[in-house]
């Protein structure tokens, strides 16, 4: 971080407009961590001391009904709302039946807050880490385009910026071409928990290699294997385009190209892990060709059918961990498991949330691609003092 953009970006005065962070239901655990970074960062803590956390409630009748409530003023304030529209943990009430709620439900409380503002913020920001209907990024068919028309939504709802992270397709910005729209990347946090979590982590190209589940995921694995200097090979799905299974082809296999990762630690990143059938496979079609540990990361870890499969891989040694961040909910037994690693990113998107409020260039205040090479020096540093004391 630049001296000039530390200055600023610390000093709450020196903001668009005071700043307000609301957290719906879904997103409370997350809402707190960054508050408490922002709470920290204050140059002047008399200038907020209660926080920056606003009150908001989306209370349902009987019926099922509901509306949005923010419990203080929100007049002039650079207004940011945080939404995890994948927690299926919140529950309402309807007809005396308890439902879970799905992402619909979560991008209609979204709304709701928005319109309970009644325009009297100076500005809306929303964050939805994991974007509605992301996975639905094109049309094949005709079938909807759910995220196109949920952005175009908000942008006629007056809101300015959208901050996402790791969108299944960031194209779908092109719905919105004149909003603003963040699509963030957390490689430098997965890296980090990487080197904390995994005992013996070496990243030299004869011991390490990074592996691209499908042509989808290719960039962000290319990412990862150009900053650690390692090779990649990837894998692509060969589906039955007769079929339609749960809306899609079914994938007949998983074809390998690359070289061989015989007796090497393998790093595999994708943005989802849905039911992880497909994880697994590549993780069993690793094995058969002797790859030694294989980590997987996904920037939403979701485990649709369970964490039955994954239990019985990371048993009998086919899968040796699982990274995924907070920016969706986790089940305490996910969080339990000890095949499962956190990525924290509240830290990131408190950095984020202070660039916006302060209009300033966030590549000033955190360039990823310069932490990572700070964070290999210093791995490096530490493996030349342990050969140094050997």
């Amino acid at each position: 971080m630049t001296a000039g953009a530390n200055e600023v970006l610390f000093d709450s005065q020196k903001g668009v407009a005071p700043l307000g962070l609301i957290a719906t239901e879904s997103a409370t655990e997350l809402g707190e961590k960054i508050n408490g970074y922002l709470m920290r960062w204050l140059v002047n803590e008399e200038d907020n001391p209660d926080g920056f956390l606003i009150g908001s409630e989306c209370p349902r009748f009987a019926s099922g009904d509901g509306k949005g409530l923010i419990k203080s003023t929100v007049r002039g304030k650079d207004l940011f709302i945080l939404v995890d529209v994948g927690n299926y943990n919140c529950k309402y009430k309807m007809f005396g039946r308890e439902n879970s709620m799905s992402p619909d439900d979560h991008y209609q409380d979204l709304k709701r807050i928005i319109q309970a503002a009644s325009g009297k913020a100076h500005r809306i920001n929303v964050i939805m880490p994991i974007l509605y209907g992301g996975r639905q990024h094109r049309r094949n068919f005709r079938e909807s385009l759910d995220c196109a028309c949920a952005l175009q939504e908000l942008e006629a709802m007056g809101v300015s910026n959208i901050i996402t992270f790791d969108a299944h397709d960031p194209r779908v910005h092109n719905a919105v071409p004149l909003m603003g729209f963040d699509n963030v990347m957390p490689s430098y946090q997965v890296l980090k928990a990487m080197f904390k979590c995994i005992p013996d982590f070496d990243i030299a190209p004869d011991k390490f290699m990074v592996i691209s589940p499908d042509e989808g995921a290719l960039n962000r694995n290319m990412y990862y294997a150009s900053v650690l200097g390692v090779n990649m090979g990837m894998f692509y799905k060969r589906r039955d385009y007769s079929k339609i299974v749960n809306g899609r082809n079914p994938i007949v296999a998983h074809e390998y190209l690359g070289n061989s990762v015989e007796g090497l630690d393998v790093f595999i990143a994708d943005d989802i892990i849905s039911s992880g059938e497909s994880m697994l496979d590549l993780a069993y079609a690793l094995k058969d060709k002797k790859a030694r540990r294989i980590f997987a990361y996904a920037t939403y870890g979701l485990f649709t059918d369970g964490l039955e499969k994954f239990d019985k891989a990371y048993k009998d040694g086919f899968i040796d961990g699982v990274f995924g961040t907070n920016l969706t909910y986790r089940s305490p037994e996910l969080l339990a498991r000890p095949w499962f690693h956190e990525v924290d990113v509240s830290k990131y998107i408190a950095y984020f949330i202070a660039a916006i409020n302060h209009d300033v260039s966030i590549s000033t205040v955190i360039d990823p691609h310069q932490k990572i090479a700070l964070l290999l020096e210093k791995m490096h540093q530490q493996k030349a003092e342990k050969v140094q004391m050997a």
